[in-house]
């Protein structure tokens, strides 16, 4: 459906205001980036080029993040601007209600919510793990070295313990302990490297398995051996890229992987659920902007509307953290501490614009 004259109007000065204040975030973001990497430049021939090229992969994932802010504070500004200069008055006494305007900002906002969606399923995740093996590759660095003795994955009745992975997922220093249905050690095979072939699993290569039968230990050596398992690169790449960052689907399989391990999955479910909420956050930030238009005569200047804005959004920003943390401390229900954060702030919008209209 064709939008109106003054929907035209709205959506150019949102769009421009909007784009300018994530320009201005992301080059901001960017440089702080750049300045941390250097202080790995020089080392292991981690050069200039990497480190730039490391920030620019990462900026998708700016984007999804701050986008959010960048709307709130963008309509802000763009809306505000618009007061200051009586337009938003005449709209209003044109016949314009508040209801009408909320159904446009939520019509101009749908175009931010499909962007946001997109960057963050399909640009952002694969734009973060390019990063991250980029980061590793030129560092020599490997993943999941949290503990002294490597990382360590549940595969059914399987525990495997896999001293380095690398950037391509190739295992090193693999140990396999496989037990029987009372929990009963039945063998330990230990891997000089293991990688992964789609038709048939994992190959290992110098393989050392001892089995364990009643009183009987058994010490077998193979050149190669197959591995089947329930595990695959897609999963274990899953461990250099946070939850916040992964794509819906990659998510759900690696929710599924832990559930069916029964092992806890309560923060990549969080990260799930605001993968469905995120994006629509957008329109709850353009409805906290719509006050701030009406109160030209009583709140002072421009700026200090914008920072207001900008308050607003960090505490956005640092709610939907700080729910995410007590969402998987306290195993709260995944559902309601993805919503909470918007939740809240659609509430004070509402209230916002009670408010403004009485005064």
């Amino acid at each position: 459906m064709a939008l109106k004259v003054y929907e035209r109007y709205l959506a150019r000065e949102i769009y421009i205001g909007t784009a300018l204040v994530l320009t201005a975030f992301l080059l901001l973001f960017a440089f702080f980036d750049l300045i941390h990497e250097l202080e790995d430049v020089g080392k292991d021939g981690y050069r200039l080029q990497h480190a730039l090229g490391f920030v620019l992969l990462t900026l998708p994932g700016r984007i999804y993040e701050l986008s959010p802010i960048a709307v709130l504070i963008g309509s802000l500004y763009a809306l505000t601007m618009l007061a200051r200069h009586s337009e938003i008055t005449i709209l209003r006494t044109s016949g314009l209600s508040t209801r009408t305007l909320l159904v446009t900002l939520s019509k101009l906002g749908v175009g931010f919510v499909v962007a946001i969606f997109l960057i963050g399923e399909f640009v952002a995740p694969p734009a973060e793990h390019l990063a991250q093996q980029l980061h590793l590759k030129t560092r020599s660095s490997v993943v999941g070295q949290e503990f002294r003795s490597g990382l360590w994955v549940k595969d059914e009745r399987n525990f495997v313990n896999v001293r380095d992975m690398l950037p391509d997922t190739t295992l090193r220093g693999l140990r396999i302990f496989e037990f029987d249905g009372n929990h009963q050690l039945r063998s330990v095979s230990e891997a000089k490297e293991a990688r992964y072939v789609a038709s048939d699993g994992w190959r290992l290569e110098g393989v050392v398995q001892t089995r364990f039968s009643n009183d009987r230990t058994e010490v077998l050596q193979f050149p190669t051996l197959i591995w089947k398992s329930a595990l695959n690169p897609d999963i274990l790449s899953v461990l250099m890229v946070v939850p916040e960052r992964m794509s819906f689907v990659r998510l759900w399989q690696y929710i599924r992987h832990l559930e069916d391990n029964q092992q806890k999955a309560q923060r990549y479910q969080i990260a799930l659920w605001k993968k469905v909420f995120y994006p629509l956050a957008v329109l709850v930030m353009m409805a906290l902007a719509l006050p701030f238009a009406y109160l030209q005569d009583r709140m002072g200047a421009v700026s200090i509307k914008i920072f207001a804005g900008v308050m607003l959004g960090i505490a956005f920003h640092m709610l939907n953290g700080l729910f995410s943390s007590l969402g998987a401390i306290n195993n709260w229900w995944p559902f309601w501490s993805a919503i909470t954060p918007s939740a809240i702030f659609l509430f004070a919008a509402g209230g916002m614009l009670w408010w403004a209209e009485r005064r």
